[in-house]
């Protein structure tokens, strides 16, 4: 299954770029939703061969995925590879410069299934298919909407009254 959205966001490319690649910040958005992250590689910096177990629970069920920065193209685009037990899934984040202070973000997540059970699931998510794509672009649209507003914070700092 395929999903994919593209947002606008009011700051510029790097900005942008370092926020989505500061993944200290993430593993602790994560940690704060309950899940348990642990590093499993020594890779200094944001660098291919990043990886991560993040254990989580989701519909009453212990769940493990290991995730992986696959490709970095700083600061165009990010690729992830995330490995469960029942699915595999690219996740890649592509960022265009609109102008000095816009830049477009194209977000897309190819999930397959690994097992029966998944390749039923996946199907049943196929035929939400417009509502699970409109909780798809909120969520990232939420996620840019908060980037937006931490740039203008930093802006704000920045500029003496």
């Amino acid at each position: 299954m395929k999903l994919s959205t593209r947002e606008d966001i009011e700051a510029p490319l790097a900005f942008v770029f370092d926020s989505f690649a500061d993944t200290e910040s993430w593993e602790r958005a994560a940690m704060r939703r309950g899940a348990e992250v642990t590093r499993t590689d020594r890779v200094q910096g944001v660098a291919p061969g990043m990886a991560w177990n993040v254990d989580f629970t989701w519909r009453g069920k212990a769940r493990r995925i290991a995730v992986k920065l696959a490709a970095v193209d700083a600061p165009n685009s990010l690729g992830f590879q995330a490995f469960g037990s029942s699915v595999d899934a690219n996740i890649t984040l592509e960022f265009v410069e609109l102008s000095a202070r816009r830049t477009r973000i194209t977000v897309g997540a190819d999930i397959k299934p690994r097992n029966l059970a998944a390749r039923v699931f996946l199907q049943s998510m196929k035929l939400a298919r417009g509502k699970i794509d409109q909780k798809f672009s909120a969520r990232i649209g939420t996620l840019c909407n908060e980037i937006e507003e931490r740039y203008r914070r930093t802006q704000a700092v920045a500029k003496p009254r």
